[in-house]
């Protein structure tokens, strides 16, 4: 039966809906998940009776096609049922993440009513980050004039704290389907989360996500959101290297340092770009807003040549090589870089740029709805100008 389906597989893992590298057989991500468990149960078993759904559908599996459709629908559902969640009061970004992370672990433990090969698991456990991420969930309605896509990122550094929660995840959640009205025009915001791991950079997650976006030109804005500092950066020089000395969600380290940055790759090649590019987004009308935390316009950069400075246009950094960019020299950085390039390279009109919100100490509700609430609040002055 495998040999008779494997078109129809292959053309799935060809789409957007399953287009993720290949999963580590050992994943340190999903090794957390007891500890996490004992530390915050009704956190990482918020969504038990979803997981326990997928495990026995799974089993009960005897057709692959059907079962990688399954697998899929389960994580959109995953992703909707998060979204109505935080959408209805919930204030957590975690119970996705921990429990994305419990599917997984199920499609790995578990075999259905027959043998599947390895590559194949690796569409089902594909299928499952990408859907429950909010990818196959981008629905703009015809009649929004103003489209925006916005990104935020799960949470990290989990050795530290198990319990950290992340306030750009939770803005994702918050505003997956947004409606408002600017300039008597109606705009809505759709949005995705994106893993904090190098690999799925290297091999182009990105790069999937927004070539269609900048190929058909869908959306008017892209607002790249993180974790920052003490208040909002608005982070004006994206570089292209990485410098940063710090693990990713697999405790992987790319060996780049601020003496030795490194250029990330893309599908097993340098990303090639120039080694800083501008953030587009209306600053001014972004900062002419009232919220709780200062809004920076921040062009701090870091070159090999000159170290860290403010700097004032692009031509000043035309001949520089990039250790840090205005976002730093880790993924958040990245994301903005990526996003900007890929725009360039497809010589198009739609804004794009990153923001770093306030940092947070493991989970903090209150706070993190104020800074998502500063978010909104930005993105729509921002609408104004689109």
């Amino acid at each position: 039966m495998i040999h008779l389906r494997s078109a129809l597989l292959f053309t799935l893992l060809a789409t957007n809906l399953i287009a993720l590298p290949t999963l580590a057989k050992t994943d340190v991500e999903e090794a957390r998940l007891p500890k996490a468990s004992a530390a915050m149960p009704n956190v990482v078993n918020r969504y038990q009776a979803m997981i326990d759904d997928l495990r026995q559908k799974y089993l009960r599996q005897s057709d692959e096609l059907v079962m990688t459709q399954m697998v899929a629908r389960q994580g959109e559902r995953l992703w909707q049922q998060a979204v109505r969640d935080v959408q209805s009061g919930g204030q957590d970004d975690r119970p996705l993440y921990w429990s994305r992370l419990a599917m997984k672990t199920q499609l790995k433990q578990h075999q259905p009513a027959f043998n599947i090969a390895p590559w194949q698991r690796n569409i089902l456990l594909n299928a499952v980050e990408k859907s429950s991420r909010g990818f196959s969930d981008i629905n703009f309605k015809p009649n929004n004039q103003i489209r925006i896509l916005l990104t935020g990122f799960d949470p990290f550094f989990l050795d530290r704290d198990i319990d950290q929660s992340n306030p750009s995840g939770l803005a994702a959640l918050a505003l997956d389907g947004y409606h408002f009205t600017v300039n008597g025009k109606q705009a809505q915001i759709e949005t995705v989360m994106v893993p904090v791991r190098f690999a799925d950079f290297d091999q182009g997650i990105i790069e999937s996500l927004l070539t269609p976006i900048y190929r058909d030109n869908r959306v008017d804005a892209i607002f790249t959101v993180s974790m920052g500092r003490d208040n909002f950066d608005l982070e004006r020089f994206p570089g292209r290297n990485r410098s940063a000395d710090a693990p990713d969600n697999l405790n992987i380290m790319t060996g780049a340092t601020p003496a030795a940055p490194k250029a990330p790759l893309l599908e097993g090649n340098t990303l090639n770009g120039p080694e800083f590019v501008e953030f587009s987004l209306p600053v001014d009308a972004m900062q002419n807003i009232e919220g709780r935390w200062p809004i920076n316009d921040n062009r701090t950069v870091t070159t090999l040549t000159k170290g860290t400075f403010s700097a004032d246009s692009l031509l000043e950094l035309q001949n520089a090589t990039s250790v840090e960019g205005s976002g730093g020299g880790y993924l958040s950085n990245e994301i903005s870089y990526r996003a900007v390039l890929l725009g360039q390279q497809f010589n198009s009109a739609i804004k794009v740029g990153h923001i770093h919100t306030p940092r947070v100490s493991r989970h903090d509700p209150v706070t993190e709805m104020a800074i998502v609430d500063q978010i909104t609040t930005m993105v729509e002055a921002a609408a104004t100008r689109l």
